[in-house]
């Protein structure tokens, strides 16, 4: 699409009862990244409440009309996706605008590829609006979906706000102001949901294995408290907007597209109150939790309550055991001593997941929310026999959504320890769900899924008029969702974070068969000895085969480490603009054959830095490393004590590496070990040279077996990266904010000072 064209969804599918929308971009270091939000508007093009305003901390709308999925890796960046079940928005919901804005000084100029776009309930693609002319705008308009009549419609919009989020949030209604009452009332809130987190928490230490589901089945969620997060908007105006002329005048229910302000007579001193924190429009995330003023003090990062149920999460510190002896085993839920053949463990392993998918809601609708289905009741199914020509089939499972009367279904394929998915067998299902009229075949193995690259190659009949989506998902991902519910974000009470506990126990238990992938393939032993021996030819299948695998592994690390954490955790891709997957693939299989090597660059949520790791398979040797920016303000030898003294319970032999401008080479180096008594060594000799910044590496030795067990390559990729963060990365963390963090701190001291001096001056001239 062309910016201010638009187009019935219903002329592209007949599935348009729930779309998703995607919102992408990349960067060349891949570091870029934006913050998603849907605004839902009436008829007179402005928000009914605060409540019709989403966000990554009001991520999912009551009645299941919208959903943020969050973030998911592509070939070239990242992309957040956004689910829409258009037959539950409200009646006197007109329009849907689909936003995303940047924080501080960061502008979508930096990004590239910005890009929407819009899938029906199978997947399928249905349109793509390609986003130009967005240099200096911090906050931008994508696109909207708009009624007209009893039909959706979608217009490609790309209109941009220079004063960011709070001027985007401004021009449809969202209450910024702020006032004494709001603060008292949300401390008071917060003090109360505290203690009565303390109060669940205690009851999910009373159950056996974590807790008792009988003590916990009367735990009802109560109020908490939601940070909506402090926005920091520009100017009043909307300088950098520019509006999307429509082929099509949408009809007067829907509203128009705010036309550009005109610009404000100039004042010889702005009111004081334009100062004062944007407190209800949430900032982008970042790690600081409240902003100094002038005078030095730490406000609220938020002065609005946002209220929602409290979300029960496991406790951090697990009560003492009753047990004699460590003998002892506590009884589990779901036992795994009885399985004896990959038969056992794929049925006993598909009940478990579907029966704790139907009993916890939150669970179970984060699963399925990315496939499609809508926000409604769900059952699940086991062994269901289903007619397919001379001989009946029999899928391991069948999940069924009810919303409305309406039914979403689909069948679900599952594999434990190594077993691959079988072509034929999948293709069966497919054929089945498309005569029935379901919606989607649901594969599950312990493989992960690489874009451009199917697990599977089925073939779809374009005659049929019903769509089947084919969906995959890694055991690794299913467990990631459980460890974000229960440690991090929480479920409605505590009974439901027994249940993820116990799925939790479960899946990582050695005899369940669903550890995620394991095998790095038949060609990792050859393609190590060909880089030994030098025989690895340019082009080889095989470097290939071990490029993918790798692709695999990362993206597995990624979710570990994400799940345990509670941040987003992305593998980077530094490619060019629309480069396609295979290509970029056969580029680094390439690089393998002539450089020996494998690397790959992991984005941490808060960190100042990409996490890379490097795979040396001529050395045999792991290097796990960080690049740290120098700071804009202080000396160079400041710069390194502090370094130096931020890591000082980091490994001993961690190297530590000066970045010097024009050097390719590096700097001065040496082992922190030897660096402590000394950080002037990392200075240059010369002193003229400038300082870019720092490196951090360790160093580890690689396993050799292509499997997971203690020797095994995987096993030691994923301890590396695991170690790397736990000892290094975390003091970095703590001791170097990030850049935006920075500029919003400096900004609003600035803003501040300005506003006490013109006061000032206006009271001495009076």
């Amino acid at each position: 699409m062309i910016k201010g064209a638009n187009v019935s969804l219903a002329a592209l599918s007949e599935d348009i009862s729930s779309v998703i929308v995607g919102l992408g971009w990349g960067s060349p270091t891949g570091e870029g990244d934006a913050d998603v939000s849907v605004l839902l508007l009436d008829a007179n093009g402005k928000v009914r409440s605060d409540a019709d305003f989403y966000f990554y901390n009001n991520p999912v709308a009551a009645d299941g009309s919208v959903q943020l999925l969050g973030k998911t890796p592509t070939a070239d960046g990242s992309e957040d996706r956004i689910s829409f079940d258009l037959s539950a928005v409200p009646a006197e919901v007109g329009r849907v605008v689909v936003a995303a804005s940047r924080y501080g000084r960061a502008r979508f100029g930096e990004l590239e590829g910005v890009r929407l776009t819009l899938a029906d309930g199978s997947g399928e693609e249905l349109l793509r609006f390609a986003v130009d002319g967005v240099d200096s705008v911090s906050a931008l308009i994508f696109g909207e979906l708009y009624r007209r009549g009893e039909d959706w419609k979608f217009r490609a919009v790309g209109q941009g706000y220079d004063s960011g989020l709070a001027g985007l949030a401004t021009d449809f209604g969202v209450d910024i102001d702020d006032d004494a009452d709001a603060v008292e009332a949300q401390e008071a809130q917060e003090a109360q949901a505290a203690q009565e987190s303390q109060e669940a928490q205690e009851a999910v230490e009373n159950m056996p294995g974590g807790g008792a589901a009988e003590a916990a089945v009367g735990v009802e969620a109560a109020v908490g408290i939601e940070d909506a997060g402090g926005g920091r908007g520009g100017e009043d105006g909307r300088g950098g907007k520019s509006a999307a002329a429509s082929t099509e005048a949408p009809a007067p229910a829907t509203g128009p597209v705010p036309a550009p302000a005109p610009a404000p007579a100039p004042a010889p001193a702005p009111a004081p109150a334009s100062a004062e924190p944007l407190a209800a429009v949430p900032a982008p995330r970042r790690p600081d939790d409240a902003v100094p003023d002038a005078s030095g003090t730490r406000a609220p990062a938020s002065a609005r309550p946002r209220t929602a149920k409290k979300k029960v999460t496991l406790p951090k510190v697990v009560r003492k055991s009753l047990a004699e002896n460590d003998s002892w085993r506590g009884a589990r839920l779901f036992p795994v001593s009885a399985l004896k053949s990959d038969r056992d463990r794929e049925t006993r392993a598909t009940s478990v997941l579907l029966s704790v998918m139907a009993q916890v809601p939150e669970f179970g609708r984060r699963l399925t929310a990315g496939f499609g289905a809508p926000a409604g009741r769900m059952e699940t199914f086991t062994e269901v026999t289903l007619p397919h020509g001379d001989s009946p089939r029999r899928p391991d499972g069948v999940v069924r959504v009810e919303r409305a009367g309406k039914l979403w279904t689909a069948l679900v394929e599952t594999k434990t320890n190594g077993n691959a998915l079988r072509a034929e067998q999948v293709q069966a299902y497919m054929d089945i769900a498309a005569r029935r009229g379901y919606e989607a075949v649901i594969t599950l193995s312990n493989d992960v899924a690489l874009e451009g690259s199917p697990l599977v190659d089925v073939k779809i009949d374009r005659r049929r008029k019903h769509k089947v989506a084919l969906r995959h998902l890694s055991w690794a991902e299913v467990a990631h969702h459980a460890q974000l519910l229960i440690r991090h974000e929480g479920v409605g009470n505590a009974a439901h974070a027994w249940l993820l506990q116990e799925l939790l126990h479960y899946l990582q238990h050695e005899n369940s068969g669903c550890h995620g992938f394991q095998n790095m393939g038949p060609a990792w032993v050859p393609v190590r000895n060909g880089i030994d021996d030098e025989t690895l030819c340019h082009g080889d299948p095989r470097a290939l085969e071990v490029v993918e695998s790798w692709e695999r592994l990362i993206r597995q690390v990624c979710l570990g480490l994400g799940g345990e954490l509670g941040h987003k955790v992305l593998p980077v891709q530094r490619t060019g603009r629309g480069t396609d997957p295979g290509e970029r693939r056969g580029a680094l299989a390439d690089r393998l054959c002539r450089d020996g090597r494998l690397r790959a660059e992991l984005r941490i949520e808060g960190t100042p830095g990409v996490l890379a790791v490097t795979a040396d398979l001529r050395t045999g040797k792991l290097r796990t490393y960080i690049e740290l920016p120098a700071p804009e303000q202080g000396y160079p030898l400041s710069w390194a004590k502090r370094l130096v003294r931020c890591l000082a319970d980091a490994p001993a032999d961690l190297h530590v590496e000066t970045l010097v401008e024009g050097q390719s080479g590096g700097g001065p180096r040496g082992t922190l070990e030897r660096l402590r008594p000394e950080p002037a060594d990392l200075l240059p000799k010369d002193g003229g040279s400038r300082i870019t910044g720092f490196r951090l590496s360790l160093l580890k030795s690689m396993g050799s077996t292509r499997g997971n067990a203690e020797t095994g390559f995987i096993r030691s990729v994923d301890d590396a990266v695991h170690r790397f963060y736990t000892t290094v990365v975390v003091h970095v963390e703590r001791a170097v904010p990030r850049q935006g963090a920075v500029a919003a701190r400096k900004a609003t001291a600035a803003t501040a000072a300005t506003t006490t001096a013109t006061t000032a001056a206006a009271a001495t001239a009076g």
